[in-house]
């Protein structure tokens, strides 16, 4: 399948996968702003911009945001990532251009009204608390300190409580205005639509967006000497995880990463979730995960444990990694994991949302597409020895930790990092 693809005179780059037989369209508005480009003070300023869009435009109301989408029953969200923030719909295709209408005006016209601001600042730092008492999600957060350290990939994309409290309005026009900009955005479509159509919409509703603002700079994220963080919580499991260098996303080798991940944690089948879980029952959640940014990557492992268990689990993953990184893995385990990387990417896109997202992102961060066939073959074309070969590198470089729960500075001291 080929893509619908046009770039229009302001720099707005718009990218199309029309699949006729859909009744469904999805249409997403992709802004190169996210937590990596906040400077000094504007700690979750992206974050808290994805929140303050939705309160109100110059010609609509929160409530009416709402109701129109709702009167089609359609889907209208945003979320905000360390790169990028979308604002995207979903609808029967004879909604679309209500869709498109909605979601240029979020981002082109927000209010940023001073009332809903204060309003919306306790709804933001009440986010940040619920992850605060959710200790997966926060030795997730951690372990980005612990790789990067003082980064800007390892700040959190919903800031702090002080630094949500102190935006003032200024400060999000100002950003607003420097990172929400046509040269910084992609226009993404998928499902059932008529091209001529969306870009008479598209001109109509962004052909005048201004070329204003700076130039999105590039990511740049040194290397750092990984650490151990630990954070005191008074809970019944402590929670666990490891980092290990990886690749930027645009590299081809992620697939070889994808692959022994497969083997080594991402599934059920894997060697840790076999051995920690299954054989020895330490662990209910025990898994690993590769993310890649547009300039770095991380191999994260995480589990949950209780206190009294919990250096054994880091030494079981521990020896786990070694051992794979020695042996490398099986024929057979190399050959189950390519499968199951393919098909996790068909049936991962057996939707106009996951398609729009994946064209969307991937044009907003590396600038090019990459048809279902060629992402096929490029897993198809993963070598085993090259394979073995990146997961023995990755595996026994130096690794951060991060450590949530009770005794956990105790029990950093004891392991072996």
């Amino acid at each position: 399948m080929t893509f619908d693809q046009i770039t229009l005179p302001n720099g707005l780059r718009i990218i199309g996968e029309r699949i006729p037989h859909f009744r469904s369209v999805s249409v997403g508005l992709w802004l190169g702003s996210g937590s990596q480009y906040e400077g000094d003070g504007e700690g979750g300023v992206s974050h808290f911009l994805e929140h303050m869009v939705f309160k109100g435009t110059e010609k609509r109301t929160a409530r009416q945001i709402a109701e129109e989408m709702d009167a089609v029953g359609g889907q209208l969200n945003a979320f905000t990532a360390k790169e990028c923030t979308c604002f995207y719909a979903k609808v029967v295709d004879e909604h679309l251009p209500l869709a498109m209408d909605v979601i240029c005006d979020l981002a082109t016209h927000p209010a940023f009204d001073p009332d809903e601001m204060a309003k919306e600042k306790g709804v933001v730092i009440e986010e940040i608390a619920m992850a605060e008492d959710t200790p997966e999600d926060l030795v997730h957060e951690l372990i980005m300190l612990a790789h990067y350290g003082d980064q800007a990939v390892s700040r959190p994309i919903l800031g702090t409580e002080q630094s949500v409290s102190d935006c003032t309005r200024e400060r999000l026009h100002g950003y607003w205005h420097r990172m929400y900009r046509p040269q910084n955005a992609v226009l993404a479509i998928a499902g059932n639509y008529d091209w001529s159509a969306v870009l008479d919409m598209a001109n109509a509703l962004l052909g005048g967006w201004k070329a204003e603002g700076l130039d999105r700079l590039p990511c740049v994220t040194r290397q750092a000497q990984p650490t151990v963080v630990t954070k005191e919580k008074d809970i019944e499991q402590v929670h666990i995880c490891l980092g290990y260098p990886a690749l930027p996303m645009g590299d081809d080798r992620n697939y070889n990463i994808a692959i022994f991940n497969s083997v080594f944690g991402g599934a059920m089948s894997s060697r840790l979730f076999q051995k920690i879980r299954e054989e020895l029952g330490l662990a209910y959640t025990v898994y690993s995960y590769p993310n890649a940014y547009t300039d770095t990557g991380m191999l994260s492992v995480y589990a949950a444990t209780s206190p009294d268990t919990a250096a054994q689990v880091y030494d079981m993953i521990l020896a786990e990694a070694r051992a794979i990184a020695e042996g490398g893995m099986t024929p057979q385990e190399f050959a189950m994991a390519r499968e199951q990387l393919k098909s996790g990417y068909i049936l991962g896109l057996e939707s106009t949302s996951a398609r729009m997202q994946s064209n969307g992102r991937r044009l907003l961060l590396m600038d090019r597409t990459r048809t279902e066939t060629e992402t096929i073959d490029a897993i198809n074309a993963v070598d085993y020895d090259a394979a073995n070969a990146l997961m023995k590198r990755l595996l026994t470089a130096p690794h951060s930790v991060a450590l949530v729960g009770k005794g956990v500075e105790a029990l950093a001291e004891r392991l072996k990092v």
